[in-house]
């Protein structure tokens, strides 16, 4: 079985689709995408079919490695996004050749299904003990919501008292045992961070998320030792090289890798087997579209320290397409008491709509995130 064709879809609502085909018919489907940059990682998948045009799709280890090694620059979001993609398409090709889904070649599901959390908003906070509330209601036991607006270095006690007032909002509307992650999203600099994660001890978070950006390691040891709450942390890495220093450093409790951005499922799956060596948790990050999902599903069935899986359904970045609008078999993605189901099905056990995808990649998408800024002009965090 040799590659032909790899085949790019850009389709609202900010997402990029991969086709690879092979010469016995068999095709495999990914999801390579940076929010906001997909035309970037289109142009960096087409620059790797040059190499897997001919090649035997099922030998995706090796091919793993060339992509990662042979261009001599490597890494970032866009390199390690384009190899994601297509990783994840050759493991669907793989399952679907043998028949199995992808979690039974790397070794079998370690569980039935896992727990799974809905985004309730945040971003600019309005209603979302309101949002958490019919979350809540609709059978979720964990929400995320985004904790602050624009931060800055160092900025007023009212921000601090802002974001209080939320999170206990939602801890009232939802009860005491219903998971709440609160997501920093890299706004908040130390200073504040170290106020903000001792004042939110009291709300017994699940946990905060990127409490600080990734690349400041230095300040996440001491806001671990202000808080009992768990520190989740991880989008902005791109591969183990990347999380090695973060685990060896105990800085965090949780990562959260994106399949989408950090290499596929061969490179994440090594990554959640460091972080089980150091007795760190696993929450794949997923604000993605189906692919996304049903890979990190793949790398949660044989992950034993993935506890909880992001989906994107109902996002508020979902509007006009949602999760479920691409695929022919949405009950793959059923929810049912806070939990989804491992796919079954063979490959990554999802069938594309691929003429839902054609029909949408003609509108396609030029999605960019926006751009804050500051009371004094400065631009601020997204």
């Amino acid at each position: 079985m040799k590659i032909t064709k790899l085949e790019t879809f850009i389709v609202p609502p900010r997402w990029l689709f991969l086709k690879i085909e092979t010469d016995e018919g068999v095709a495999g489907w990914g999801e390579p995408i940076v929010e906001g940059r997909a035309h970037t990682v289109e142009a960096a998948v087409h620059e790797l079919a040059d190499y897997l045009i001919g090649k035997d799709p099922l030998l995706i280890e090796d091919h793993w490695q060339v992509m990662y090694r042979a261009g001599f620059y490597r890494g970032g979001p866009i390199s390690m996004s384009a190899i994601a993609g297509v990783d994840q398409a050759l493991w669907d090709i793989k399952g679907k050749h043998h028949g199995v889904p992808v979690h039974a070649l790397l070794g079998g599901q370690v569980r039935e299904r896992i727990k799974v959390y809905s985004w309730i908003g945040g971003d600019r906070p309005s209603d979302v003990a309101n949002n958490a509330r019919a979350v809540v209601e609709r059978g979720f036991k964990a929400v995320k919501m985004n904790g602050s607006e624009e931060l800055q270095i160092v900025d007023t006690f009212d921000k601090v008292e802002k974001v209080i007032e939320n999170v206990a909002a939602v801890r009232e509307a939802v009860g005491p045992h219903v998971g709440i992650g609160v997501d920093f999203h890299g706004r908040v600099h130390k200073p504040m961070a170290k106020v903000l994660a001792k004042a939110l001890d009291p709300y017994k978070l699940m946990f905060i998320e990127e409490p600080v950006l990734s690349e400041n390691l230095e300040a996440l040891r001491d806001i671990v030792n202000q808080t009992s709450t768990p520190i989740a942390l991880g989008e902005r890495l791109y591969s183990r090289w990347d999380f090695k220093h973060i685990l060896a450093g105990g800085y965090v409790d949780i990562i959260q890798p994106d399949a989408s951005h950090a290499g596929g499922i061969t490179e994440c799956r090594k990554i959640a087997s460091m972080a089980e060596a150091y007795d760190v948790a696993v929450a794949l990050h997923c604000p993605l579209g189906p692919i996304a999902l049903a890979t990190c599903l793949q790398i949660d069935a044989v992950s034993y320290n993935a506890f909880i899986q992001e989906q994107s359904l109902g996002i508020h970045y979902n509007k006009g397409n949602d999760l479920l609008d691409y695929i022919k078999n949405p009950e793959v993605f059923k929810y049912e008491g806070g939990f989804v189901s491992i796919p079954q099905g063979a490959g990554l056990g999802i069938e594309v709509n691929e003429e839902k995808a054609r029909e949408m990649a003609k509108t396609g998408h030029r999605w960019r995130n926006p751009v804050w800024r500051h009371a004094d002009g400065s631009v601020a965090e997204w």
